[in-house]
């Protein structure tokens, strides 16, 4: 996905190699757009991914009550962009989309 500067990516993995590049491409905008919508802009879904990622590395105890706010915001857009961005093309069993920080 790509914004006035990239700020991270959405690629669509494990669905079938059948599907045209250009329904691909549409599938991760798609994607990204509801990301965007959820949490407000681009640069806004790249902080929260950040966040995410950092909270990986966290041991348990170090987590604070607003990043478990964030992981569910983050789980409950994810699963509506996910929606989004299948519609019209059926899903495929272990289809997923892969978010990452662009750099």
């Amino acid at each position: 996905m790509e914004t006035e500067e990239l700020i991270y990516t959405v690629t669509l993995r494990d669905y079938p190699e059948t599907l045209p590049e250009r329904e691909r491409a549409s599938a991760e905008r798609r994607y990204a757009k509801a990301m965007e919508k959820a949490f407000g802009s681009a640069a806004q879904v790249a902080a929260a991914l950040d966040t995410l990622r950092s909270l990986e590395e966290s041991p348990p105890e170090v987590v604070l009550p607003a990043d478990l706010t964030l992981l569910r915001q983050w789980g409950k857009a994810s699963t509506a962009a996910r929606q989004a961005a299948f519609q019209g093309l059926g899903e495929a069993e272990g289809a997923y989309f892969d978010v990452h920080l662009a750099g």
